[in-house]
């Protein structure tokens, strides 16, 4: 008597046709398109949780650049500062503190001058 992989590919399948809920047309319904947009959208997302953390670097330089730009200085010179200061903030907390408190900021870059004078 032979075995047949029925149950195999029955399991098969449906895991593929699980993660591939949300899909629409036949990406959802049919096997061999919902296996192919899964493992491409597998590939995206590993990608992408690594563009995410470069993404969102860019954005807290760009927003700290903003804010020393309102207060007569670069980045690359506030950074330098901070830096000879001992200011030891990473870029997330300053743009945050940027974006969320710009009096908190400035007292921060003054604190920063003062300290590297």
């Amino acid at each position: 008597m032979r075995v047949k992989g029925g149950i195999q590919t029955k399991k098969r399948h449906k895991k593929y046709m699980k993660l591939a809920k949300g899909f629409t047309g036949g990406r959802r319904v049919l096997y061999r398109s919902a296996r192919e947009g899964v493992e491409k959208g597998l590939c995206y997302a590993y990608r992408d949780r690594k563009a995410r953390k470069r993404e969102m670097r860019a954005l807290w330089i760009a927003r700290i650049s903003a804010a020393a730009k309102g207060l007569g200085t670069s980045y690359s010179v506030l950074m330098d500062l901070f830096k000879k200061a001992g200011v030891t903030l990473n870029r997330k907390m300053l743009s945050n503190i940027a974006a969320q408190d710009p009096e908190a900021f400035s007292s921060l870059v003054e604190q920063a001058k003062a300290g590297a004078a």
